[in-house]
């Protein structure tokens, strides 16, 4: 008996990943360019990390797309500024304002460290717990801002963010991360109430525990690791292309009555204790 194959899903216009360089960012800017759409990334390398950024431009030329990337500090204002106008001005000259399709906040880049340490002064600072909130929650407004104000996503358009399940858990040394993924939902989900007449969606991607290299700076990580893989249902760790899979379907133009939500795309292991 033949079996019945899915017709791969097809993108058109762009999209913005805020972190592109690696993790998240960089399997979901390689599935959203196969499903059709050109890329703009922003990502934070130094010269040692650089390469892996300028492969993954190249990989997304060679499937056909454009790749235009950034690197940024995503959270400098100016920055942000410059870059928002960059990508203004290409999509007015190709006559495609408006066709920013999916943003995907992806940004790693925050403070672990006990609230309350002996001796104190080890303690999580007030400037450190300011930047994790600022990067990791807050860019994700001022980015909104930018595509939405310079009419670069319009109706249709998805923005996602990725959170986890450590943002309503008490990790050792997670606290500022774990704070600011609860106020990234909360983020996202104001922005999807106020977009909402406008036709664009905003959802929480709560991946589950997964390989990236800001999880793995996590204190006892691989102990982590193991015991995730242990209790998830599939009897192994999330990987970042079952992440970027899920975001290329929940891109589809038929989800747009999505929003608002927290997704798990986990294999189920937040269902078992």
């Amino acid at each position: 008996m033949m079996t019945a194959t899915a017709e791969p899903i097809r993108l058109y216009g762009w999209a913005l990943v805020l972190g592109a360089s690696s993790g998240f960012g960089a399997a979901t800017s390689l599935a959203l360019a196969r499903a059709g759409l050109n890329i703009f990334g922003v990502h934070l390398d130094r010269k040692s990390t650089l390469p892996n950024a300028e492969r993954l431009a190249a990989d997304i030329k060679i499937l056909g797309r454009e790749a235009h990337f950034y690197n940024i500090n995503a959270a400098d204002e100016e920055k942000r500024a410059e870059v928002a106008g960059e990508m203004e001005r290409i999509l007015r000259e190709r006559d495609e304002l408006g066709q920013v399709r999916v943003m995907l906040h992806s940004l790693a880049f925050g403070t672990l460290k006990l609230f309350i340490a002996d001796p104190m002064k080890e303690a999580v600072t007030k400037a450190q717990m300011d930047m994790t909130l600022d990067v990791m929650a807050h860019s994700l407004i001022y980015w909104a801002q930018e595509m939405v104000g310079r009419g670069l996503m319009g109706r249709g358009g998805r923005i996602y963010a990725m959170t986890s399940a450590g943002g309503a858990r008490a990790l050792p040394f997670y606290g500022p991360v774990s704070a600011a993924k609860a106020a990234l939902e909360s983020n996202i989900r104001q922005l999807a109430a106020e977009l909402a007449p406008k036709g664009i969606a905003a959802n929480s991607i709560r991946a589950g525990v997964t390989a990236t290299p800001a999880a793995q700076k996590i204190p006892n990580y691989e102990e982590f690791a193991k015991q995730a893989a242990e209790r998830n249902p599939h009897r192994r760790m999330t990987t970042v292309e079952d992440v970027a899979k899920a975001i290329v379907v929940l891109s589809h133009p038929d989800t747009y009555w999505m929003t608002g939500n927290v997704i798990g795309v986990d294999g189920g292991e937040e269902i078992v204790g």
